[in-house]
């Protein structure tokens, strides 16, 4: 197989990995490390045969997890942690000690490993990571609340295992306790300083180079990537596994500056992320052969059983002991959340690689050596197994504890107006989430009046996107008077509901020339069939006009239903077993039999 062979088959594969767990509502990182064990098992051929030495693959590896780190860092805000910041600060704080120490003790009292390897196994293992939460809380949407401790955890946790490891490492191959202490407090001092100095100095001075446009728009995303990898490389050269502390924090700082948006970054980082998640999951188990997952099977699974059973849900209780702003069920959410991803196995293999050469020097036994080898094999049963059961079961129990809706298919309306109130009414009666954003004071105090979750806000302010809960909303209906207003709020929301979920009301110029029109591309899907625009929807509710659900059956079809109320009509909503609420239009099929529709008829034939 011929390297282009070898490279186009694992980027082919990792991409049809992600569709397929798209399309099953799998974990992908389980469908990606089942086709990269897959591949190497099948066809004997693995990265090593194209790449001279680990040394390289592990230096790409690690800009590779260095930026996955930086794009983890700018979707980090510090507003969110008004309500988690307690519970993030504890989790990363009281959390990594207790997971380290009974990590250490798995291994070193029941799997008998030596102390250095049983070290090392509990500092990498702290982590959690963005690869796999990311995933995963886009599954399950639970509230912003806990989805924000979760996020803060999964991102600021990773750099803080590799430190870990880095002082382990010191620990290890210092020989006395007292030149342990030196290279320890050394290292760390050194890290901190080199991390976190270097990541602010170059989030300052890029703020500066973007503010003042001294770097074309064009060219913002490829030279934040470029300066992502100068950073981590420069760090490490000064410190040992500082760069992933340096690439965190310098996203952190960058999300929070004020002067520039960094949106559009963030959106070229998360496709990047994805890209290199389904290539290195791919590169990096096809490595692994049966016969090192044959002779870790057991310690493997002994330690992931005492990792989900016990370690994890002691560290989170311990962690957030008298903690008065996380609920119990939170905690208890919080327990069945820590799967393990890239992180976790980059940082494995980086050190697996250490001890080897400390062992060839001679600073380590030779019986070191021998156990070292399983370390890595181990991490990836720990990560296959992390992913299965949490990624099975976490959106399971999140919704048995109140803290997620199945299938949230619940409507942010996008204005208050006479008609959206009007609608949203007869949802909420029956059980539906629905929520009003509106400017206007009015709007907002007779929908409160009606009984309806209502805020006054604008739809495009960032209090919206980054403060609001958005629990169990899962469509977008943009219906302010303003065309202008509810294009943007549709782009706006594109990455938060998807384009299938995202509406607007027809704007004026619907159905004018492409000379006059504005651009379909940044507009959102067109609602309700025929195309009614906000005058006509807002004419109806000045005629009292009200809202009829009607189940369409055998004997009562569309065509009875149209024939019933003819033009006096306007149809809304459809509600389906399979896919629950939706928003009717143009599009879509004639309703099947039991289908639930929504329309608003104007009063008098009412």
């Amino acid at each position: 197989m011929t390297p282009l062979t070898y490279f186009t088959i694992v980027l082919g594969l990792g991409i049809f990995a992600q569709w397929l767990a798209w399309k099953c509502k799998l974990p992908s990182i389980l469908v990606l490390l089942a086709f990269g064990f897959g591949m190497g098992h099948f066809t004997g051929v693995t990265i090593d045969n194209y790449i001279a030495g680990s040394d390289v693959l592990l230096s790409a590896v690690g800009i590779c997890v260095a930026v996955i780190l930086f794009e983890g860092g700018l979707t980090l805000k510090f507003s969110d942690l008004k309500l988690s910041g307690t519970p993030v600060l504890r989790l990363c704080t009281l959390g990594v000690i207790a997971s380290f120490l009974l990590t250490y003790a798995a291994g070193r009292y029941l799997l008998d490993f030596d102390w250095r390897v049983a070290s090392l196994l509990g500092a990498i293992l702290v982590v959690t990571g963005p690869t796999v939460i990311a995933p995963l809380l886009r599954h399950i949407k639970p509230s912003r609340k806990i989805g924000n401790v979760v996020k803060w955890e999964g991102i600021i946790i990773d750099p803080i295992g590799a430190i870990l490891a880095v002082l382990v490492y010191q620990a290890a191959i210092a020989g006395t306790v007292d030149a342990a202490k030196e290279e320890i407090l050394h290292a760390l001092g050194m890290t901190l300083l080199v991390g976190v100095v270097m990541a602010v100095i170059l989030a300052k001075i890029i703020e500066m180079l973007l503010k003042y446009h001294l770097i074309p728009d064009y060219l913002h995303s490829v030279f934040l990537l470029a300066v992502t990898a100068a950073a981590f490389a420069a760090s490490n050269s000064i410190q040992a596994e500082s760069g992933l502390l340096t690439s965190t924090v310098l996203g952190i700082a960058l999300a929070n500056q004020k002067s520039v948006s960094v949106k559009h970054i963030l959106e070229f980082k998360e496709n990047l992320r994805v890209l290199i998640i389904s290539v290195l999951f791919i590169i990096l188990s096809g490595r692994i052969g049966l016969g090192q997952l044959q002779e870790a099977l057991y310690p493997g699974l002994v330690l992931l059983a005492l990792l989900v059973v016990v370690i994890r849900p002691a560290s989170v209780f311990f962690a957030n002991l008298f903690c008065k702003n996380i609920n119990f069920k939170e905690q208890i959410f919080l327990s069945a959340m820590a799967p393990r991803g890239i992180v976790a196995a980059a940082v494995t293999a980086i050190f697996a690689l250490e001890f080897d050469h400390a062992v060839a020097a001679g600073s380590l036994s030779q019986e070191i050596g021998k156990v070292t080898h399983l370390m890595v094999p181990i991490v990836f049963i720990v990560i296959i197994g992390t992913v299965a059961i949490y990624g099975l079961c976490a959106a399971p129990i999140a919704r048995k504890l109140g803290l997620a809706t199945k299938n949230p298919r619940g409507i942010l309306f996008a204005g208050a107006c006479s008609w959206s109130r009007l609608a949203a009414k007869a949802l909420h009666d029956d059980g539906f989430d629905v929520m009003l954003l509106d400017t206007n004071y009015d709007n907002i105090a007779r929908a409160k009046l009606e009984g309806l979750r209502a805020h006054r806000a604008n739809i495009l302010s960032e209090y919206v996107e980054e403060e609001m809960d958005l629990t169990g909303l899962g469509q977008l209906i943009a219906t302010t008077p303003n065309d202008e207003v509810n294009s943007l709020a549709s782009q706006n929301f594109l990455h938060a509901f998807g384009s299938e979920n995202v509406w607007q009301v027809a704007p004026a110029d619907d159905g004018a020339h492409h000379q006059t029109a504005v651009a379909g591309h940044i507009r959102g899907r067109i609602c309700f069939p025929n195309r009614p625009q906000y005058r006509r929807l807002e004419s109806f509710a000045s005629q009292g006009a009200v809202i009829k659900k009607t189940t369409i059956t055998d004997q009562f079809t569309m065509d009875d239903f149209k024939e019933l109320y003819g033009e006096d009509h306007i149809l809304l909503f459809r509600v389906t077993e399979d896919r629950g609420l939706d928003i009717a239009h143009d599009e879509m099929r004639a309703p099947a039999a039991e289908t639930t529709l929504y329309a608003m008829v104007r009063g008098q034939d009412a």
